[in-house]
């Protein structure tokens, strides 16, 4: 028969009382129990009586210079046995994942930086570290981390983050750029100027018939621009993408564009004006007692943005 709710909560709170019992069915006296345990003679009787009344069943039999285990306690240590060895195990497999990086890292990020950055990084993460299964969850949604299980959030914002009940901290700073594919800039020119871009087909973020503003700055000078797009879309991978087949000028963050700079399918634009920046946090649920898995990745992606971010140039 199941236990009610009450026995629960009781079993709950006695599980030394439970490894004191069994200890005393193995070495046979109250005694022994006492000394592997640390403790008096006189605890571990009342943790034999405490466990009884709780169950509502006599466990031991005692006598003068010994005791006996009853039928009902045999049938409890038979289970109760196995129940603890299966407990030991399992505090021990979760010990273990503060000190070997292996399991299931389950990582969360935008659109953006989920389809153009992060993929290379990760295929190199999991390359050092086999044991680790990587799930990767692409969103704009800002899914909540314990009730989707996730180890690692990373969140880009241009304001900052509001109090969530999780450890966040900033990675690095998201400089805005303009970047062209070379043949669209063989064919249509360099812009010069801020002044150039209306000249020029842009790709811009944003949704609707409605023009874009932006800032650019050069170190006390400040040009706002009113824009329209000759292609828009919602994300800025879309962007990267549309740039790349020679679209025109498009407008996204370094670290999208880091890719196609290095190979040289992109070119930074109007690099002595700075666009505004935006910020990449990584969140994770506790930072002290996180896993192996989550400390390795912490660490692997701080080293490959310490001095890698790439900026217009």
């Amino acid at each position: 028969m199941a236990l009610n709710v009450d026995e629960m909560e009781t079993m709950s709170g006695s599980l030394l009382d439970v490894r004191a019992f069994c200890h005393v069915v193995e070495l046979g006296t109250l005694s022994a129990a006492a000394r592997i345990l640390g403790e008096t003679k006189g605890g571990i009787s009342r943790r034999i009586s405490r466990l009884e009344s709780g169950l509502g069943l006599q466990l031991l039999a005692r006598h003068p210079r010994s005791v006996t285990v009853t039928t009902e306690g045999e049938l409890f240590y038979a289970k109760a046995r196995d129940g603890l060895l299966l407990l030991d195990e399992a505090a021990e497999l979760a010990r273990s994942t503060r000190q070997e990086a292996k399991g299931t890292l389950r990582i969360t990020a935008p659109l953006d930086l989920g389809q153009e950055w992060l993929p290379p990084l990760l295929v190199e993460f999991a390359r050092q570290h086999p044991l680790i299964r990587i799930e990767l969850l692409i969103s704009d949604q800002r899914l909540d981390l314990a009730s989707h299980q996730i180890d690692i959030a990373l969140r880009a914002t241009d304001g900052g983050l509001p109090d969530m009940g999780y450890h966040a901290r900033s990675l690095t700073r998201l400089q805005m750029g303009w970047y062209a594919a070379p043949g669209y800039l063989a064919q249509a020119g360099q812009p010069l100027c801020p002044e150039d871009l209306p000249r020029h087909a842009l790709i811009l973020p944003g949704a609707g018939h409605h023009a874009f503003s932006v800032t650019l700055q050069r170190g006390h000078v400040q040009e706002h621009l009113t824009l329209w797009p000759r292609l828009q879309t919602l994300d800025y991978a879309s962007v990267l993408r549309l740039t790349l087949h020679g679209g025109g000028i498009g407008f996204f963050p370094g670290l999208v564009a880091a890719e196609g700079l290095q190979q040289g399918r992109l070119q930074a634009v109007l690099t002595d004006w700075q666009a505004p920046a935006g910020e990449l946090f990584m969140i994770t649920q506790n930072s002290r007692q996180a896993p192996a898995r989550v400390q390795a990745f912490k660490a692997y992606l701080l080293a490959a943005l310490q001095g890698s971010a790439p900026q217009p140039q």
